[in-house]
């Protein structure tokens, strides 16, 4: 039942931070931003989807009896840095990237320690999700691909925000 609860919390989760992107994206637009990185994007949201359809069918497969708590709090502990993240962005925060011209990097907050803290979390959370409930084949296939659209995408993202 705890496996239930968590999947569709996780779901219900990342449905809430395509919301948020989605109304960032209008306002990023409204106010003359540019979109780079098109070409990657469709591969990062068919990752991240395929993700949660593994989680699932690993669990059914296993017939999934372990539960981590250590790591279920872990992960809600990530999800507490992530809205901080968020909300040092406000409107700048998006899954895609966007650059409004003129403008320059966010140096505050936790920006002003660490340079792509959200990646921190999403490469802990690539691990940890499927680690919490024993699906060790999902770890590790998905930090692989994960640290393979992450070395794309940061880079992208470190050419346009140095523009």
């Amino acid at each position: 039942m705890i496996f239930i609860i968590f999947i569709l919390f996780l779901i219900f989760q990342r449905l809430a931070e395509l919301y948020v992107s989605s109304k960032n994206e209008k306002w990023l637009l409204r106010n003359g931003a540019v979109e780079y990185g098109k070409e990657h994007y469709p591969y990062m949201v068919a990752m991240h989807t395929l993700f949660i359809i593994s989680i699932i069918a690993e669990y059914i497969w296993r017939d999934g009896t372990v539960v981590s708590y250590p790591l279920i709090v872990f992960f809600f502990i990530l999800i507490v840095i992530k809205v901080i993240v968020i909300s040092t962005l406000g409107h700048y925060w998006n899954t895609k990237i966007y650059k409004v011209p003129g403008t320059r990097p966010v140096a505050t907050g936790i920006y002003k320690y660490i340079k792509h803290p959200n990646y921190i979390i999403v490469v802990c959370e690539i691990a940890i999700i499927p680690l919490a409930f024993g699906l060790y084949y999902t770890a590790i296939v998905f930090t692989i691909l994960n640290a393979l659209m992450l070395t794309v995408r940061i880079k992208k993202e470190n050419e346009v925000l140095a523009m």
